[in-house]
């Protein structure tokens, strides 16, 4: 894998991406030539982290960003554009759980609508602002991060199943909406991966959800990358809309 360059002379911004998903991911497009920018609400993890990944490529530059609030992720965007004048790829992995192993009686409006700013407000700012730099150049690639639960639903967890839905929905609008340039917008619906954010989880509703899960396993966070980069290389350009699975077999429509 070292000697392929899909990537080279692209700018990649990654929100969420002091760790998890969004760590995988920058890793994976370093290694494949990507100018990258992280951002993250973490700044002592991001520092960290940048600095991991500098053995993968050029090391990557860094912003603090609120995902859920609009100034935030204008400053960062304005920040990625202004040092490379490009934006290529966006993906969204910034994300929360919120109530967990909670029934819906016993969800305050406060933690239903912190998840909805975090995961579905976070994604529409990203998109929007993301389509702002790439339709001048008529090229982007956009990934927002779902979830399974938001296709299928998971008990206990209606506050994130709500707002991934919500992010797939995003997906298929906006998706239509850039069909006939070449920007293309899509998602992706993973089942349990074994991320920090999922080991801070209860682990009765780990294990709920992965025994849904024929693999039974979690899914990597290698597995989780490779495909990230497929749906936002050049090479996937007749893909748009679509939220696509990583489920284990769970999901197989």
């Amino acid at each position: 894998m070292e000697n392929i360059k899909r990537f080279e002379n692209q700018v990649a911004i990654i929100t969420g991406g002091a760790s998890g998903l969004g760590k995988a991911a920058a890793q994976r497009l370093l290694s494949e030539g990507a100018r990258v920018v992280l951002l993250d609400i973490d700044e002592e993890v991001l520092e960290k982290t940048a600095d991991q990944l500098s053995d993968y490529g050029i090391k990557p530059l860094y912003q603090y960003c609120d995902i859920s609030e609009e100034s935030s992720v204008q400053k960062a965007f304005s920040f990625a554009y202004n040092k490379f004048n490009r934006i290529d790829i966006m993906i969204n992995s910034a994300g929360v759980v919120g109530p967990s192993n909670v029934k819906i009686k016993d969800v305050s409006i406060e933690g239903f609508d912190k998840v909805q700013a975090v995961n579905l407000r976070g994604s529409f700012l990203a998109c929007r602002e993301a389509i702002k730099y790439m339709e001048p150049a008529d090229y982007g690639r956009i990934l927002l991060i779902a979830s399974i639960a938001g296709k299928e639903g998971n008990a206990g967890m209606v506050c994130y199943s709500t707002s991934k839905a919500g992010v797939i929905g995003l997906v298929k609008s906006v998706g239509k909406e850039y069909a006939e340039t070449g920007i293309t917008i899509n998602g992706l619906a993973p089942a349990v991966i074994r991320t920090v954010m999922v080991d801070s989880m209860p682990e009765e509703q780990v294990k709920y959800m992965t025994d849904k899960i024929p693999a039974k396993r979690c899914g990597t966070l290698e597995e989780v990358a490779s495909i990230i980069c497929w749906i936002v290389s050049t090479e996937a350009s007749f893909n748009t809309g679509f939220t696509f699975d990583l489920t284990g077999g769970r999901s197989v429509y």
